[in-house]
């Protein structure tokens, strides 16, 4: 049983055409508290851009020799959006052709994007944390301002989140739509094929 039923195809087209979301979303975040700034303040990364309070942010990270945030530091600003475009087709694929093989390729080329996205941003922030200015107004030997991947940190009065955004967490959603529909066609078709025998 190659062909997927017409209301896997269906959700798999909603879940592909979702992604258009993600160009118009910021698709991360990160944010910073502490008591000077208890309203806290935000940066948001999105497919081609970095928007917030990124000018207040640089002041600060300035007195502890960090570089200044650019757009141009993220050269994946280049290719992100076209990278998105492209999984919106490959994800259009198996919904138009009803092939079981291209929602598994969907669904793998998603992961591996989730992954190397990940890996990218680890890269950016180990650099962008340890990298320090050695004449910064503020030096602390041996300490480093390495943003957290996913979640909380303590950077010394600040805490810092970084999560997913609006537009990531649709990006996850339809990560999670894919493979789940995958696993549950394979197992149908194991099914089938057992009923058959």
């Amino acid at each position: 049983m190659e062909s997927l039923r017409p209301a896997i195809r269906l959700v798999l087209a909603l879940a592909a055409l979702s992604l258009v979301a993600a160009f118009f979303l910021p698709v991360w975040q990160i944010q910073l508290w502490a008591p000077q700034y208890p309203e806290g303040l935000n940066m948001k990364i999105w497919l081609t851009r970095i928007t917030g309070d990124v000018d207040i942010i640089n002041g600060l990270n300035h007195y502890i020799g960090m570089k200044s945030i650019k757009a141009e530091m993220f050269p994946e600003f280049k290719f992100m959006h076209l990278i998105n475009g492209a999984l919106i087709v490959v994800g259009l694929l198996p919904a138009f052709t009803g092939r079981r093989r291209w929602l598994h390729v969907f669904a793998l080329i998603l992961c591996l994007c989730g992954v190397l996205a990940m890996a990218d941003f680890y890269v950016w922030g180990y650099n962008y944390g340890h990298n320090l200015n050695p004449k910064a107004a503020i030096s602390v030997p041996g300490l480093s301002y390495e943003p957290p991947l996913f979640g909380y940190k303590n950077l010394l009065n600040f805490v810092a989140y970084s999560g997913p955004d609006s537009g990531g967490w649709v990006v996850i959603g339809v990560g999670v739509i894919a493979v789940g529909l995958a696993l549950w066609e394979q197992w149908f078709a194991a099914l089938f094929l057992r009923a058959k025998k």
